[in-house]
């Protein structure tokens, strides 16, 4: 063995050895063991793995490695995601640098052209998680625009609407002017912002020269306004009901109506409706039957006043001066904070607008899922996040599914030439035309366990479904964990996991979140090239806990790279000696069984950073720096040094599955230490399983 370990010479090689040896293919199932399967979460197809996709693949192949190695049938499941608004947002951005727009193709052509690619890229998603050691069943893998996983999609939403649980209609959606496209309430980041606010005179009708003030961040859309709205409890307001007052911009006369959803202690206590472009106003709209006047277009225009085609934030500024000029401006507050609906892909401020689309009534889906986490169908790992996901299951509003890009699956609804519409999975006969928009990505996405498994082959559905774990990030949990429960429930009857594992965020050394401004954002391909992919590994999973943001940096990977070293220099000295010390009981008891029932109790109990801990301080202390040492000094004898190495080596096989390979390798094993078996633990203090 060279005195040092060069991942560089092994890596590669090792993971071609692992693939040929079939060894990642799920043993075959028998009657004394559960199967231990897993779905991956799905990176995007085209977009290259940042350090966050680096700790579930980490995470998910720890314990798929265990498991295999403890004999049990081990399916891990692979796939990548078309991503629709961010696949299609990038590929507009490429566009753009060419003076082009998606207006400018056909919906086939930029299909297509997204198609392309999407292709160019999607090895590279797939070939990174190799690198990392993913040891998942790629015979299996799965893409969300695969033929046969879109006709279960659309199935299901088939099925939906069969069963009432599915309508189309008006209702006010986020929508992105520049994204062009709607979103769910989940999907928008409610951003501070500091905004004027301004106080705006409504004269009077009876008493033309008396007015009252109203305050509003958006003046813009005041032309279609026909109502005001003030709380009946408010003694300040209340001489105010069925009085009538003249719009500021259009002159025209607005009523006050009464309600308890106007906040007395906003502004002045007195607010105005833009049922159009406001969900509280809308719904009191709807209340009162009151107009539901359009002001805004999908462009994030104007569409009517004295500024009509201007841009919303062009529009506000010369809404106030015209106001100003008329004598109708009190005062502006330019200090006022308040919550923003911005995109989360972009970043742009989302506007409030009416939209035909197709929603999924959620309230009995939310309920089934809610009955699965009592029943303890499915566990949350992690503090609070059990309750978390209660009280958005609790909370959830009907899902619009309608997206209105071109890159997903396209919604199977039919159009007459009389309005009407059907949804079915062909084409009616006559003149039908299809809905245009796609689905939500999270919808198609949020099937993933039960699709992947079902495009498998009923035989591996049956067999591998409900999954063990479900493992990705807690900041997914509201958009993907419960979705995937909701549909899952519906279309098995079993909730699509038993365990729900939620790591934290990766965070930067000084505790910061990763962002390319900051300059801070950790590329993991880089560091398994300068570390060593074992080192980065380790590193992530080191100390970690379920739900709980993980510091690393160049100091973390640096370590880890040492323990790597350590472990290939003391292998490289057991391998060459020998003595003719007698055995050591307390060393065997320890070695042979103590500290492998104890990594076996961890692991079963998914605390994988303490596993990690306690492995490196038993390899690195207790073996290197005390069994060795007296070994050298004839107290252990080098037979059961070699016996204590090839346990660790299968201990830590799961966490650094490299370096230990390639010494497994070194050590003259003529079999690979991907498929042996997990040490012996009958003389271990087996911790009992959560």
């Amino acid at each position: 063995m060279d005195k040092q370990y060069n991942h560089k010479l092994y890596e590669d090689e090792i993971y071609k050895d692992w693939e040929e040896s079939g060894a990642f293919v799920p043993s075959p199932i028998t009657k004394h063991q559960s199967p231990f399967t897993i779905v991956m979460p799905p990176p995007n197809a085209n977009d290259p793995l940042h350090i966050g996709h680096t700790m579930f693949i980490t995470i998910e192949d720890i314990l798929i490695r265990f498991h295999r190695m403890l004999g049990e049938s081990t399916l891990w499941l692979p796939g990548t995601d078309h991503a629709g608004i961010e696949t299609q947002f990038v590929f507009e951005k490429k566009l753009a640098k060419k003076g082009q727009s998606r207006f400018d193709f056909d919906r086939n052509t930029l299909y297509k052209m997204i198609w392309d690619y999407v292709q160019e890229n999607s090895d590279v998603a797939i070939n990174q998680m190799k690198k990392l050691g993913a040891s998942a069943d790629w015979s299996k893998f799965k893409f969300t625009l695969d033929p046969d996983i879109v006709k279960l999609v659309k199935e299901t939403f088939v099925k939906l609407n069969n069963d009432g649980l599915i309508y189309r209609g008006e209702k006010l959606v986020n929508y992105c002017t520049k994204c062009g496209t709607g979103y769910s309430e989940l999907e928008v980041e409610h951003v501070e912002k500091t905004n004027p606010l301004y106080y705006i005179k409504y004269f009077l009708v009876d008493e033309p020269i008396q007015f009252i003030t109203v305050a509003t961040t958006r003046p813009e859309p005041i032309y279609v306004d026909t109502h005001l709205a003030i709380n009946p409890k408010n003694k300040k307001t209340k001489h105010l009901k069925g009085k009538k007052v003249f719009n500021p911009i259009t002159h025209a006369v607005m009523e006050i109506i009464e309600d308890d959803f106007v906040d007395p202690n906003f502004g002045t206590g007195i607010v105005k409706l833009t049922p159009a472009h406001d969900l509280n106003d809308f719904e009191i709209a709807q209340k009162f039957g009151l107009p539901i006047v359009k002001a805004i277009d999908l462009q994030g225009k104007l569409i009517g006043g004295p500024l009509k085609g201007k841009r919303v934030f062009t529009a506000r500024e010369e809404t106030i001066k015209i106001l100003q000029k008329s004598g109708h401006v009190e005062k502006i507050d330019d200090n006022y904070k308040n919550n923003v609906g911005t995109c989360y892909r972009c970043h742009s401020v989302l506007e409030l607008i009416p939209l035909e689309q197709f929603f999924i009534k959620v309230k009995p889906l939310a309920d089934m899922a809610l009955k699965a986490l009592e029943n303890k169908e499915t566990v949350m790992l992690g503090a609070g996040q059990d309750k978390i996901l209660r009280h958005w299951l609790k909370n959830l509003k009907d899902w619009n599914i309608s997206r209105n890009i071109v890159w997903g699956i396209q919604i199977p609804a039919w159009y007459s030439p009389q309005g009407n519409y059907v949804v079915s999975i062909d084409k009616p006969v006559g003149e039908w035309v299809q809905e245009t928009d796609t689905f939500d990505t999270w919808f198609s996405s949020g099937q993933w366990p039960y699709l992947t498994l079902k495009t498998n082959g009923e035989e591996v559905f049956n067999n591998y479904y409900p999954t063990t774990v479900m493992e990705t990030g807690y900041d997914i949990l509201p958009f993907w964990v419960m979705r995937m429960m909701l549909l899952g429930i519906y279309m098995t009857g079993k909730s699509p996991f038993k365990t729900v594992y939620l790591h934290g965020l990766v965070r930067d050394e000084q505790g910061r979140k990763m962002s390319k401004s900051i300059g801070n954002v950790i590329n993991p391909l880089e560091i398994a090239d300068k570390y060593g992919t074992d080192a980065l590994r380790f590193a992530l999973v080191m100390s970690s806990t379920p739900a709980q943001d993980k510091s690393v940096g160049e100091n973390t990977f640096r370590g880890m790279r040492n323990f790597s070293n350590k472990i290939w220099n003391a292998s490289r000295f057991v391998k060459d000696f020998e003595n003719d010390a007698t055995n050591d009981i307390a060393f065997s008891t320890w070695f042979e069984g103590t500290l492998p029932g104890e990594i076996t109790g961890l692991l079963e109990n998914y605390r994988i950073g303490l596993a990690a801990e306690l492995l490196y301080e038993n390899f690195w202390h207790k073996f290197c720096d005390i069994e060795i040492e007296r070994a050298k000094k004839g107290e252990v004898s080098s037979k059961q040094l070699k016996i204590a190495l090839n346990n660790f080596l299968k201990l830590l096989h799961p966490f650094m599955p490299f370096v230990t390979e390639a010494v497994w390798k070194e050590l003259g094993n003529s079999t690979l230490l991907i498929s042996e078996r997990w040490p012996s633990i009958d003389n271990g203090q087996k911790e009992k399983p959560l």
